[in-house]
Parts: C-alpha cells; sequence; structure tokens
C-alpha cells in the first residue's frame, strides 16, 4: 500500500515553532517531488512549499518565505517543513502531497496525485 502519513501538527502560541513530517510507506519517496499546501475552515487550499527529487531546489510562497523550511531524508523516506515565527494565519489543516519528478516541483496542487490525510496546527495565544 502507498501512503503518505502527516504528523507533528498541534497547538502553538504566535510567535512559536513547529516541525511538520510527511512519511512514505510502500514507495520511495527519492523519486518523488513533494509539495507542502494547507487549507482553513472556508477558504481555499493554498500551497506552501515544495522540494524537488533530484539536487534539491525548493520553492516558497510568499506568506511564508523566511518563516517555513523544506528538507528531505531520504534515507527515513521523510520530507519535512520546519515552521519558525508562526503567526494566526499560519492556522490550516497541513498536507503532504507526491509527485513522481525529479529536477523542479511545483506549486500547483493539481500536478501532485498522492496526498496524506493532514494535520491539524493552530497557532492562538
Amino acid at each position: 500500500q502507498q501512503q503518505l502519513v502527516e504528523s507533528g501538527g498541534g497547538l502553538v502560541q504566535p510567535g512559536g515553532s513547529l516541525t511538520l513530517s510527511c512519511a512514505a510507506s510502500g514507495f520511495s519517496l527519492d523519486d518523488y517531488s513533494i509539495g507542502w499546501f494547507r487549507q482553513a475552515p472556508g477558504k481555499e487550499r493554498e500551497a506552501v512549499s515544495c522540494i524537488s527529487s533530484s539536487d534539491p531546489t525548493t520553492y516558497y510562497a510568499n506568506s511564508v518565505k523566511g518563516r517555513f523550511t523544506v528538507s528531505r531524508d531520504n534515507a527515513k523516506n521523510t520530507v519535512y517543513l520546519q515552521m519558525n515565527s508562526l503567526k494566526p494565519e499560519d492556522t490550516a489543516v497541513y498536507y503532504c502531497a507526491a509527485e513522481r519528478r525529479f529536477v523542479w516541483c511545483t506549486l500547483g496542487a493539481g500536478h501532485y496525485d498522492r496526498w496524506g490525510q493532514g494535520t491539524q496546527v493552530t497557532v492562538s495565544s
């Protein structure tokens, strides 16, 4: 069974940090580019970041650039999203998604065909 599982979400105060994990089973993430997306209640799905498979290239939405860092550990078959300086507007369900791509990655959700179930991040004082 091919599966992506997000973890690491929770409640954090503004200015705090969280690290999300996206772990793959049943396939090797080193063959895939990974995107991170989020969706708040009543709002559209929003791209956050992506990381390519080879020579990892990364992209970030302007809203998170300088605060979030995406990385991958292929030996652990896991991709991470380090989130610093969190703001209330970062509150959302965060999803990771996989696309079989090597050279570059995209922030367009329609390119991804394997999705995790999401993990809730709440930023509140």
